[in-house]
């Protein structure tokens, strides 16, 4: 098995020993370090991908320019992560269904919890659902066509941005649950990610029936 694929297993595991700590209403210093581990881990099995198509070759931080949309690496790491999904065509799927594990268990955990309604989660897994389906007839987010599509779902701020406001979201309902933090914030936290997880919907449903 690939050490890319490792890291989404590694990081599905840790999401769920988080959900474990928050349940027992463990000091929650310490689930919200081992979520940001996991969250960043996201961003390392990218990158051992990478390292491993290119034989060692690539350092981390080559990774992180190429990333950044330094020209230098850019057309280097295209290349390679082509190579990668033609060689490994399974890489892109498992990213996505180790993104949509560590995001069902939080949702699930903090509805079990009843920190947040049903319809929350409810609309969450309708959206992946029917989205990821199009997008999996269609391919992966690296070869979205339309810039709309780039710019909200597939470039590093789309996913960098994600990622950070489900981080805030979901530490946040842990010092909700476990600290007895208000929960005023956590609904505005949570309608923001509802809101980007939609509007992430919407760009992939544009480039599946922009491009037929």
């Amino acid at each position: 098995m690939r050490n890319a694929d490792l890291a989404t297993i590694l990081r599905v595991l840790m999401v769920f020993f988080v959900a474990y700590l928050v349940i027992l209403k463990i000091n929650p210093v310490y689930s919200i370090i081992i979520l940001l581990l996991a969250f960043l881990l996201d961003g390392v099995d990218g990158y051992l991908a990478i390292r491993e198509a290119s034989e060692g070759k690539v350092s981390f931080i080559m990774y992180i320019k190429a990333a950044s949309g330094n020209p230098k690496y850019k057309k280097e790491m295209k290349e390679l992560k082509e190579g990668i999904s033609k060689k490994y065509p399974h890489g892109p799927r498992m990213d996505v269904a180790g993104d949509r594990a560590v995001e069902y268990a939080l949702w699930a955990v903090f509805t079990y919890l009843n920190i947040l309604p049903l319809f929350v989660i409810l609309i969450v897994i309708f959206r992946h659902s029917f989205v990821d389906g199009l997008m999996a007839a269609k391919g992966t987010s690296n070869k979205m066509k339309s810039k709309f599509a780039r710019v909200v779902y597939s470039s590093n701020i789309g996913r960098g941005g994600i990622n950070i406001v489900k981080f805030l979201a979901f530490s946040y309902l842990i010092l909700v649950y476990v600290s007895n933090f208000p929960m005023i914030y956590g609904y505005i936290l949570t309608g923001i990610l509802l809101l980007y997880i939609i509007l992430r919907g919407v760009a992939e449903v544009y480039e599946v029936f922009q491009n037929e």
